[in-house]
């Protein structure tokens, strides 16, 4: 449910998995351009899609039969899609959310969003996160992932309809730990290409990717996550890939703040608005909510939304009273 680069890309390893897919369009042109020139118009045009991906702009037909449905909308978005689909959802389906957001206001996680319209149970819900940028996948090139359930038979279902010889998923079922490593990854990373902007080397950007897999992980762990998520593919694989890249909309959105650009002058350069952008609001008032200090994200949301400069936030964060490193890991301190 979604046609966008990733949904795309995701169909197409369903389909080279050997599983038949559907692609719900919310555009008919879209639609029209998969199913007679197996490629999807408005992203990767280049990449020929198989012949197991049809597309469909009617939600209903896209949803019928399905025994595997893949959201795969803008995170905040989710609630409104969910509430004109869930009538068409078969009883027993498996849900995967590829999104990688915290819904605003709400503070929800996308699985709880999902529960919550649908009314499925947890052990129905799963979510797929790791270091997957669609250009490399579409491309094929080999990566690895993580698909969480709490129902470890069901995440092992979507294993097998997932796997190729270029896309590895592995099972966890540490739901939360791995819907908030992909979702505060996109604020970390909206840090480093800031940084990158400014023309700060490699000392700032591995402590950014580190002290933020540290935020992380605090939340993570106040929350309910098992904090040995954070390591893997989910966690540390993600954030790296995501802040380092330059195929990344966050780290690219981040580097255009860092070089002065608004956040308007930015979205034109990256053609949208980063995830992060939004997140960063819904993550630090989650982490406000449940008394987690997360100064990298608090900075990243007060220069997106408050005008802060990045500068003044580099110098606010270094100017932060000194304290041990493994005391930081508890949830409870910084």
């Amino acid at each position: 449910m979604g046609a966008g680069s990733w949904g795309t890309v995701f169909a197409k390893i369903l389909a080279d998995a050997g599983t038949p897919v559907t692609i719900w369009a919310r555009r008919e042109s879209v639609a029209a351009g998969i199913n007679t020139e197996h490629r999807n118009p408005d992203y990767f045009s280049d990449i020929e899609l198989p012949a197991l991906v049809s597309a469909t702009a009617d939600a209903a037909e896209a949803l019928a039969g399905a025994d595997l449905v893949v959201l795969s909308v803008p995170s905040q978005t989710l609630r409104g899609n969910l509430a004109a689909w869930s009538a068409h959802l078969e009883p027993h389906s498996t849900l995967l959310s590829l999104m990688k957001g915290i819904e605003l206001g709400t503070t929800e996680r996308m699985t709880e969003v999902i529960a919550e319209v649908t009314g499925a149970a947890e052990s129905r819900i799963a979510v797929l996160s790791g270091p997957n940028l669609a250009r490399e996948i579409a491309e094929e090139q080999p990566t690895a992932s993580v698909v969480a359930c709490i129902d470890h038979g069901r995440a092992v279902d979507i294993q097998k309809a997932v796997t190729t010889g270029y896309f590895r998923p592995y099972t966890n079922t540490d739901v939360v730990g791995c819907e908030l490593g992909g979702a505060v990854k996109n604020v970390i990373a909206l840090a480093y290409g800031m940084a990158a902007g400014m023309g700060m080397g490699d000392n700032t950007k591995a402590t950014i990717i580190t002290r933020g897999l540290t935020e992380t992980t605090r939340l993570g762990v106040r929350l309910g996550a098992d904090p040995t998520t954070f390591a893997g593919l989910a966690g540390l694989g993600d954030l790296v890939a995501t802040c380092s890249s330059p195929l990344s909309r966050n780290h690219t959105f981040g580097e255009q703040l860092g070089l002065g650009a608004t956040l308007e002058e930015a979205a034109r350069v990256t053609k949208q608005t980063a995830e992060g952008v939004k997140s960063c609001r819904s993550i630090t008032d989650l982490a406000r909510k449940v008394g987690v200090e997360m100064p990298i994200c608090d900075a990243v949301e007060r220069v997106c939304h408050e005008g802060l400069d990045p500068r003044a936030a580099v110098a606010e964060l270094m100017g932060r009273e000194t304290k041990p490193e493994t005391d930081s890991l508890r949830s409870d301190n910084d």
